[in-house]
């Protein structure tokens, strides 16, 4: 009996290959955005602090969106790691990395010097930047991509 190797542009080759690259993302998008909630509430005050350098909430809404923000940011990342409608926890995490993306070009077109943008709470600070909304765009880009890539691997089964 005689044993052909498998060929590299089969179905099932390629079909390896995008699941593998869907996990990869899946894992490094819900790792990214759990860790950031995990950063921001190892020091919840500290987080509570930084968003007040943002100078745009009255300090009565700071506590009650300092959790709404991390409690949702937790959320999401078990929801995408856990792979549970995976197309939608993408998109809800492009969505939000897009608010994050708005929200510090805005407050750099302000003119805002933040020694920390709050993006891992107060534990792994970097300041605002105009590199900071493009790593949020990036994770969007991201999103999409997983969003793509679960939506083709469940309609090829």
């Amino acid at each position: 009996m005689t044993t052909t190797a498998p060929n590299p542009q089969s179905s099932e080759s390629r079909s390896f290959g995008w699941n593998l690259l869907l996990r990869i993302l899946q894992i490094l998008i819900g790792g990214i955005i759990f860790g950031s909630a995990l950063g921001k509430s190892l020091d919840f005050p500290g987080f509570v602090d930084v968003l007040a350098t943002y100078q745009a909430f009255f300090p009565s809404i700071l506590w009650p969106l300092a959790t709404i923000v991390t409690i949702g940011e937790f959320f999401l990342g078990i929801w995408i790691l856990s792979g549970y409608r995976l197309r939608m926890s993408a998109f809800v995490g492009a969505g939000m990395n897009t608010g994050y993306a708005g929200w510090m070009t805005i407050s750099l077109m302000r003119g805002l010097d933040l020694p920390n943008c709050g993006c891992f709470g107060v534990f792994f600070p970097q300041p605002l930047t105009w590199r900071s909304p493009i790593e949020d765009l990036v994770l969007v880009a991201l999103c999409g991509l997983l969003a793509k890539l679960a939506n083709a691997t469940t309609t090829q089964r």
